[in-house]
């Protein structure tokens, strides 16, 4: 991840594209993209606390949309669509997207993180970029830019997968009436970006192999390698024999 070099004038005006908002105070905006890796002396200048903020806008304007736009859904769809689409995964494609990492302030540190750091970093500065536009534009800033990036996703077929841990385990329930067991293969790389590989059993069925930056992440990459290769999801992107 680069450190920008936007002052807080600039990186206003760059946003203008993708947010469709110029923003007013430009140095809370700044503070709302800086990491605590980058951050001065003053207190709070960094941008966990918008973080915070921005998650639950986030939700209130996405769950919304969902409530609009599938009026016969249940509860329990919702729900999934509603994760699907504010999750770690999903929020720091859309930052990818609209070209946030370039404008994020952080430490040297930080620069060449990969895995799922890199994701939640991407992640939570777009949660801070939204609490921004809400501070400094109130709820139709906020709005109109969640509406432009979030409803072509809401229609996704991805977004109504579930956990992929929890819809194997009741898949292998009524198919095999057995209980997925996870083994770890083996760890890779260093302390702060490791790499774990795991493999997902149920009954005699063939296993799948996962990896990833956590036990849990490779677990889940592991259980959709299974849900996707016996023909329960298709694969993402339209990729896949079961497509």
């Amino acid at each position: 991840m680069a450190t920008a070099r936007l002052n807080s004038d600039e990186l206003a005006l760059a946003l203008v594209p993708v947010t469709g908002h110029l923003f007013r105070d430009t140095l809370q905006l700044q503070r709302a993209l800086t990491h605590a890796s980058a951050r001065t002396a003053n207190a709070g200048a960094d941008y966990q606390r918008f973080e915070f903020l921005g998650d639950r806008v986030l939700g209130l304007v996405v769950a919304e949309m969902l409530f609009t736009a599938y009026p016969d859904a249940p509860e329990g769809e919702l729900s999934v669509r509603l994760n699907a689409l504010v999750n770690a995964d999903a929020l720091a494609a859309i930052a990818d997207e609209i070209g946030l990492p370039r404008m994020i302030r952080a430490g040297a540190e930080l620069r060449t993180v990969t895995g799922r750091k890199r994701i939640n970093l991407r992640a939570d500065a777009l949660e801070a970029l939204i609490a921004a536009l809400y501070l400094d534009g109130g709820m139709p800033a906020a709005s109109a830019f969640i509406e432009r990036y979030w409803k072509p996703r809401a229609t996704n077929a991805d977004a109504m997968r579930r956990d992929p841990k929890t819809e194997l385990q009741e898949w292998a329930h009524k198919s095999a009436q057995a209980t997925p067991s996870y083994e770890i293969l083996g760890r890779e790389g260093p302390d702060h970006d490791p790499v774990f590989t795991v493999k997902v059993c149920v009954a005699q069925i063939d296993p799948a192999v996962g990896s990833g930056g956590s036990k849990r992440e490779a677990e889940q990459e592991a259980a959709t390698a299974m849900l996707v290769r016996e023909g329960v999801w298709q694969a993402k992107n339209g990729a896949g024999d079961n497509e």
